[in-house]
């Protein structure tokens, strides 16, 4: 589905926002993991959906599902921690949110975090769980949350050599934490990226999920204003982003309680990313 390679535009830093987000708890025994999440490419009862490379053997990239076929939407939560951010998270900043996953556990809507690597190190116990929730599925959003372009949000980069070994220890993180089955989908940092980007990850064999729907929740005080950007944006098939940390985006929680009945009054039916996949033409 890529026409044209592009860089996406986000209307608020998200690549800047340490976002994270799990609850602790009981570790599970770890099943065995794929050695490479290309393994986990084809549908089945076990294997999500991915799309179909684009040209050249390019990265697919996924935004939305279809329009048409119902009204669907999948709510995303980046779990953000960079690689050199250790110090912050020892001097006691919480880059975790129990508190939202609780409350999507309440209201039981399933959902998909993107995780780094980096922060699956710090909170081993809390990805463990959502890796063993069947609510939930866990995605890669890199091993350091740094930019896989230049001039992202301030970021650090990775050159194009080291892109695939960041998504890789990535995976290798989530797995060592007891993510037992991280799915083959990736999540540039800041939703950064250009044709390298996607060129030098086309071996992974991971589909690359940006969204529709920019909740703005990063570095928001105002939740009212954040869930009417929600409410305003979705559409059947969408898929929205948002954070969940107590430090950088401290209104999420209550966003969620406030969006989620109003769109089930609505009509809508919340699901995973993997279902809008595998609702796409073109995947596999």
């Amino acid at each position: 589905m890529i026409a044209s390679v592009r860089r996406l535009t986000a209307l608020c830093a998200l690549g800047a926002a340490l976002a994270a987000c799990g609850t602790a708890g009981s570790p599970g025994p770890a099943r065995p993991a794929h050695a490479n999440p290309a393994t986990s490419a084809s549908p089945s009862a076990s294997r999500p959906p991915t799309l179909t490379p684009g040209p050249g053997g390019l990265t697919p990239v996924f935004e939305h599902g279809p329009r048409t076929l119902g009204k669907t939407v999948a709510l995303t939560f980046d779990a953000d921690m960079t690689a050199d951010q250790g110090p912050r998270a020892a001097s006691g900043e919480h880059f975790d949110n129990p508190d939202l996953i609780g409350t999507l556990r309440l209201l039981k809507v399933p959902a998909t975090v993107f995780m780094t690597g980096r922060w699956a190190e710090q909170y081993p116990a809390q990805a463990r769980s959502l890796g063993h929730d069947p609510q939930f599925e866990v995605a890669n959003h890199s091993y350091s949350h740094y930019a896989f372009t230049g001039d992202c949000y301030g970021l650090p980069t990775v050159g194009s050599a080291g892109m695939r070994k960041d998504v890789e220890r990535a995976y290798a993180s989530l797995r060592t934490a007891g993510v037992p089955d991280p799915l083959p989908y990736f999540r540039f940092p800041g939703g950064c990226y250009d044709r390298q980007a996607l060129r030098a990850l086309s071996a992974t064999g991971v589909t690359a999920v940006q969204w529709d729907v920019v909740s703005g929740d990063a570095f928001a005080t105002d939740a009212d204003a954040v869930v009417q950007q929600v409410l305003d944006g979705v559409k059947p098939g969408s898929v929205v982003v948002m954070h969940c940390t107590r430090s950088a985006a401290p209104t999420t929680e209550r966003v969620v309680r406030a969006v989620v009945p109003e769109l089930r009054r609505q009509g809508y039916r919340f699901v995973k990313v993997s279902e809008l996949i595998g609702e796409t033409s073109g995947h596999r």
